[in-house]
């Protein structure tokens, strides 16, 4: 281990601050209590606390959201984000009981190519329309977690039927609410490879049609300016943006703009039924289920809310007046926490029907619809071209292994620059471990010592993170009067024959065009919020086979903790977890259900253009939707799909440029809008 790093520098713990920088609220109604109060001078040094020293008396526990710990870094980072109650099971069971769930009712001339909804129950603000979302990762694991036999798709269903189905959710609670729409994010992820590509190979993003609503097309290419610096890192992982953003702000210039996959869902979604179905966009409900705890922290970020995309006139008006940001995405819970979910409500997940979810998720009062919907086995999107994009009438072929667990961007870009560079060679070489590897491309014929055409990594863990941003780390300028700046940066990238890196590569210590930079070693597939190879719901369910490969591995496994699974049994459950993931998407599994075209279309809506397609992925065809998302909503694809980050800086235990300690500066801020938070 290099003599910078130190086993302290492989999580992002940042030790708890001397004070938080959101003062405890006192009420003007209660009285000042003279002593005995649980916030004053006698308080421990790590409260925060009045000048005055009145505070009120029996003061109930501070409410700190998650959204306030985001803006601080004073004490809570991801690492300790799961001690966050804020998003979890408990909160979507308690969202689900909180009152009647809004109901679509499908129009008499509704078809499954034009179909109109009637919302009932909007004049009831406790009623909701419930929507969820659902990461390939989280399928994989579940499907490990079920035992032998049960393959990702087949978790899926079982999932679906959980989240939508009458023996799930439904069959329980206040008013037997379940979600309507339960969608991949498999479809956002296809989006986000497609602009990931396009940003790094600096071609000019979608443009809606000239027919189009009153948009801003002067935003939908990224500008100079905006553009982010060379290399280009990965954003989809909210550990690691969220580590950069507190850690090593230096970074932040090179992150992707692209939204994550979840993120990308949040805001389709709720720009799309606020549109179609005029509900505003707080009367929808969201919840994603995601394989990390990291993704609570992205889906508390104020960029990710109707703030960066409502418009003052457009769908979005109810909701931007709201005493809040209306989150993209309102609740995320993981893998683990499917389980509990389940078992809040009384169900049995492993017992649950592995087939496709064939009962209507709604009430329906048009029996044409209503049959309609039977045997699609859900109700139809509102806009007909939206839903062949969200529900595919064929399913998405495999990952490649080649790919990763992590969504294959990078993959996806290599493929981008082969296809465009037909003959030329992708090499690939290991790094210093199994989590950093190298990439690049060269051109056809090129001679031995010839630069290569594109250079790319990916750099997997926060050990090796810690390498990355220390070669990206800008140099720090000579005192010597001529002399040479000191620091990563002198170390120049190869400006000539790196293809897309450039001059933007000549301002750090790497000549890579992209890296593809993931907080957890072996990918998201080994979320922190997957199920694990210890879990006792699980264990007695494995195959016999692989419980004895597990027994093997553990045996082997150097073990400090009596009965915690070693290494390699860990490594071994990934890899089963793996082998689920990579096997999506086989036809196979349709026809033994006896169905290869979903809700009776022929398939060619998924890719209508073959020409072009890129690791089973058509551009042409994505590009196509996201115009057409575009001009539905009036709202122009920088801020649909884009987001931004900023530095965090923490205020706490620092000395103020006027003088006083932390202390003062709490109360001078908290009395100049009216005492707290």
């Amino acid at each position: 281990m290099s003599a910078i790093l130190s086993a302290d520098d492989l999580n992002d713990f940042i030790s708890p601050g001397v004070a938080c920088i959101k003062p405890v609220e006192t009420l003007p109604a209660a009285p000042a209590a003279a002593s005995g109060s649980g916030v004053g001078p006698s308080a421990s040094e790590n409260e925060v606390f009045r000048e005055d020293g009145n505070g009120a008396a029996g003061a109930p526990p501070a409410q700190i959201s998650l959204t306030d710990c985001l803006a601080c870094s004073g004490c809570v980072t991801s690492a300790e984000a799961v001690l966050v109650s804020l998003q979890s099971h408990a909160e979507v069971l308690r969202t689900l009981d909180a009152g009647p769930a809004l109901q679509l009712v499908p129009s008499s001339s509704s078809s499954p190519s034009s179909l109109a909804y009637t919302v009932e129950g909007l004049d009831d603000p406790t009623r909701h329309l419930y929507v969820a979302s659902v990461s390939p990762q989280t399928r994989a694991n579940l499907a490990a977690a079920c035992g032998p036999g049960v393959t990702e798709q087949q978790a899926g269903n079982m999932l679906e039927h959980l989240l939508a189905g009458p023996a799930g959710l439904r069959s329980a609670g206040t008013f037997g609410n379940g979600f309507t729409w339960v969608v991949d994010t498999n479809a956002a992820r296809e989006a986000t490879l497609v602009l990931g590509a396009d940003e790094v190979l600096q071609q000019p993003l979608v443009r809606p049609p000239q027919d189009s609503l009153a948009v801003a097309t002067t935003t939908t290419t990224t500008t100079p300016a905006s553009a982010p610096r060379r290399p280009l890192l990965t954003s989809s992982c909210p550990g690691w943006v969220c580590y950069a953003e507190k850690t090593h702000p230096h970074v932040l210039r090179h992150l992707s703009q692209i939204k994550s996959p979840q993120a990308l869902t949040g805001t389709l979604l709720k720009t799309t039924l606020s549109r179609t179905l005029g509900i505003p966009a707080n009367r929808i409900w969201h919840v994603a289920v995601m394989p990390c705890f990291d993704k609570k922290l992205e889906a508390s970020r104020a960029e990710l809310t109707d703030g960066a995309w409502a418009a003052q006139d457009g769908l979005a008006a109810p909701a931007a007046a709201a005493t809040a940001p209306v989150r993209d995405v309102d609740c995320v819970i993981t893998s683990k926490e499917v389980l509990m979910l389940a078992a809040s409500r009384g169900v049995d997940f492993f017992s649950l029907p592995k087939t496709r979810l064939q009962q209507p998720t709604s009430a329906t009062s048009s029996s044409a619809a209503g049959s309609w919907s039977r045997s699609a086995g859900r109700l139809p999107f509102p806009d007909p071209i939206l839903d062949r994009f969200l529900f595919p009438s064929r399913r998405r072929p495999p990952p490649d292994t080649a790919a990763g667990s992590s969504g294959g961007n990078l993959h996806f870009v290599l493929q981008s620059v082969l296809a465009q560079h037909p003959g030329a060679t992708l090499h690939t070489a290991r790094g210093r471990n199994v989590d950093v590897v190298e990439y690049s491309i060269t051109a056809p014929n090129a001679p031995p010592n010839a630069p290569p055409l594109f250079k790319a990594a990916r750099y997997y863990g926060f050990r090796n993170i810690q390498n990355l941003v220390r070669r990206l780390r800008p140099a720090r300028p000579s005192r010597l009067p001529g002399g040479r700046p000191i620091g990563s940066a002198r170390k120049l990238g190869g400006a000539a024959g790196n293809g897309a890196s450039g001059a933007g590569a000549a301002g750090s210590g790497l000549d890579f065009a992209y890296v593809e930079v993931m907080a957890c070693p072996g990918g998201c597939t080994n979320g922190g919020g997957q199920i694990k190879v210890d879990d006792a719901e699980v264990v007695a369910r494995r195959d016999p086979s692989s419980v004895g490969e597990i027994a093997t591995a553990a045996a082997t496994a150097v073990q400090t903790t009596p009965g915690k699974p070693g290494p390699l049994e860990q490594k071994a459950w990934l890899a089963q977890i793996d082998e689920a993931y990579f096997s999506a998407g086989d036809e196979s599994e349709d026809e033994m259900e006896g169905v290869v075209d979903r809700d009776g279309r022929d398939g060619q809506d998924r890719d209508p253009s073959a020409s072009d397609t890129v690791d089973g992925i058509s551009p042409s065809y994505v590009r196509a939707t996201l115009a057409h998302w575009v001009r539905i909503t009036g709202i122009d694809l920088q801020r649909l799909a884009y987001t931004t980050y900023r530095e965090v800086v923490s205020d706490v235990g620092k000395a103020a440029k006027g003088g006083g300690d932390a202390a003062e500066r709490v109360v001078q801020l908290a009395g100049k809008i009216g005492g707290g938070w």
